[in-house]
């Protein structure tokens, strides 16, 4: 049983004449002829009445062919389908990012993103790392956009981008008389960190040493926040420091004397943001002209002007 065979039948159901419904499928009248004869013999019921005068649809061909019809509609849908899905960009993306990325780089990302694939919305989550590679798996996020290191069987991932950290200091701290800080420096004030689970804490106390529990020279009072933005007010308050990823530095509202930035002293501690995915996800085009969207922003540019 082909489909080539079911729209024959329902050709010859509609016309009721051989030669009709071969014109119809656009083949001659002895090859439709041989094609409904080889379903009649395959199913083993006749599913039209002959005679001289006339074509007419057995009781137990009428079912056939109604059911036939469903599935040439069937098989139509799934064409449809299938070019729909040649064109990758009109889908929603399901885009996963950690919480130290996500606020900073999708202001910027999205409008870039949406004149190059305005067909294409997205679906955006912000999370802790192994949430978003748990979702990634799972297929629930078709991308997420992360720190490295990441390594995870069958996921690929593309570097976007590299950026530096900064100090974040109160306004009228002393080191801000200073034009850099050594990252040495950050073990005898208040060290104002994200709590466990984001991997920028890591990060930072991997890039300050001294700041590492357990360290004998770790003088400090650790004060835990659950964003950057949270740290960012408790800095402005005079409580202590802090360091942020450069994207983040800008994104306030605060008016100039409140808070001061001062960067590291080289070489500074930097860490690099990437996308992952699944290898098998189909829509490779969705992936670069998201990784597209992301090199436009300033977070990737700063990398590309160093």
């Amino acid at each position: 049983m082909t489909l080539t065979e079911l729209r024959y039948i329902v050709a010859l159901a509609q016309t009721q004449h051989f030669g009709r419904a071969a014109e119809r499928c656009h083949i001659s009248q002895p090859t439709l002829s041989v094609g409904v004869k080889n379903l009649e013999e395959d199913l083993g019921v006749l599913i039209f009445e002959r005679s001289k005068s006339a074509v007419r649809v057995t009781p137990v061909g009428e079912a056939i062919v109604a059911q036939a019809q469903r599935v040439l509609e069937q098989a139509q849908t799934i064409r449809e389908l299938a070019q729909a899905g040649k064109n990758q960009l009109t889908a929603p993306l399901r885009v996963g990012a950690i919480y130290t990325v996500g606020p900073y780089l999708f202001p910027q990302m999205i409008p870039l993103l949406h004149r190059s694939a305005p067909e294409m919305p997205l679906y955006i989550e912000e999370n802790f790392t192994h949430v978003l590679r748990d979702k990634l798996r799972n297929g629930e996020l078709d991308v997420i956009i992360i720190a490295l290191p990441y390594q995870d069987a069958d996921v690929l991932t593309k570097i976007a981008y590299e950026e530096p950290f900064c100090v974040l200091l109160p306004a009228e701290h002393p080191w801000t008389q200073r034009d850099s800080i050594d990252s040495n420096m950050l073990n005898d004030k208040s060290l104002l960190l994200l709590g466990e689970g984001h991997c920028f804490r890591d990060q930072v106390l991997e890039a300050c040493p001294t700041t590492q529990v357990g360290n004998p020279e770790n003088r400090y009072t650790t004060v835990e926040a659950s964003s950057l933005e949270t740290i960012r007010h408790m800095v402005a308050s005079g409580l202590g420091v802090s360091v942020l990823p450069l994207s983040a530095v800008d994104n306030h509202r605060y008016a100039e004397g409140v808070i001061a930035v001062r960067p590291f002293t080289a070489p500074a501690p930097t860490r690099t943001v990437a996308i992952a995915w699944r290898a098998t996800f189909p829509r490779p085009k969705a992936i670069d002209v998201l990784m597209d969207a992301i090199r436009q922003c300033d977070a990737a540019q700063v990398q590309d002007e160093q």
